[in-house]
């Protein structure tokens, strides 16, 4: 096993909008930072990020470029790779890369985001990012006026239906596996001219690379131009449960919509020395907002470290009359003699 032994005050575990952010703020502090990337972001399949003011419309892979180029300049050090482990250390934590190199750090900030785990229906996959959608932030301006589909997968689907409603008039609810709406419901529906289609969703119709209709498991086909579908949000906590922080679940209802991280406001967890940004901490995150909590935790992480640093510049500036310290000098001015007292043989 390699072992790096370069010491950083921080590592950052997953470099995207929350990781880099915070990995910005720790170099301009002067900190030594080191950020290890898998290189696998959650928005790689969308096109554009939206609702990021200053960088509306920028395609995520040219917003990672961009941060890493900021953080870079500070002095931040970028790397390729998968963290699989990490230890807690009496003065920091050892880091395990998958390649089985390891390096040391301070402190951690975990940025590792989660995993979309969508429902098993033929083409949801292969158009995901694309007509197949599930934040109305994020992608409904762009599918406005469009004939809209919801794939009921949770108590959330009348929900979304009336909400996905303020971009198009044409949206259709799929009840796919749910149980029957409720009457109150069903007139809410009925009263923004939401339709309601029963029966199991079996798959996408695709044609020219679009999607252009959802198809029933009995074989009739509903023309529609986007679907929208909301996956279990999985946390990438393997690193953090190796320290010992166990995913928290999130419910709707009877059913768990995904799992997350705990931690305080300012990205905090319970094992000491960690924190945590973005989407691992908070599942409905959206871009701007993991960057801005990569930020908060940043300097929470700074200003621990400055309490570290000052408690260890006190303690140096106390040894020279520390109990240690007289001995040293006694011995060395007094030899043999203690208290002004000749050794007799």
């Amino acid at each position: 096993m390699s072992e790096k032994n370069q010491r950083y005050d921080v590592v950052v575990i997953g470099g995207g909008a929350a990781g880099l952010s915070g990995a910005l703020a720790l170099a301009r502090a002067r900190r030594s930072v080191l950020v290890i990337d898998a290189g696998s972001p959650r928005n790689a399949p969308a096109s554009h990020v939206h609702n990021y003011l200053g960088r509306e419309g920028t395609p995520p892979s040219e917003l990672l470029t961009i941060g890493r180029a900021e953080a870079a300049d500070y002095g931040a050090e970028i790397v390729r790779g998968s963290v699989v482990s990490a230890e807690k250390l009496a003065d920091g934590f050892r880091v395990v890369q998958e390649d089985g190199s390891a390096v040391h750090a301070r402190r951690l900030l975990v940025t590792t985001g989660i995993v979309d785990e969508l429902p098993d229906v033929k083409g949801l996959a292969e158009r995901w990012g694309n007509e197949v959608l599930h934040c109305p932030y994020c992608h409904g301006w762009e599918v406005r006026d469009q004939a809209i589909g919801i794939l009921a997968v949770s108590p959330m689907a009348v929900h979304q239906a009336l909400l996905w409603r303020q971009w198009s008039d044409d949206v259709t609810l799929f009840r796919h596996d749910q149980p029957d709406f409720s009457d109150e419901e069903y007139e809410q529906l009925a009263a923004r001219g939401i339709s309601v289609v029963d029966g199991q969703v079996a798959a996408l119709e695709v044609a020219e690379d679009k999607v252009t209709g959802v198809r029933l498991a009995g074989g009739t086909v509903i023309p529609r131009e986007a679907l929208v579908v909301q996956p279990r949000f999985t946390a990438r906590s393997a690193v953090l449960e190796s320290l010992g922080l166990v995913p928290t679940e999130m419910a709707m209802g009877d059913q768990i919509i995904g799992t997350y991280i705990a931690a305080d406001p300012a990205g905090a967890t319970d094992v000491p020395g960690v924190w945590v940004a973005g989407n691992v901490a908070n599942l409905m995150e959206q871009v701007v907002g993991a960057a801005a909590a990569g930020l908060k935790a940043a300097s929470m992480i700074n200003m621990d470290l400055v309490t570290d640093d000052t408690g260890c510049a006190v303690d140096a500036r106390r040894a020279p009359f520390s109990a240690e310290a007289e001995r040293q000098v006694t011995e060395r001015v007094l030899g043999d003699r203690r208290h002004g007292l000749q050794e007799t043989r």
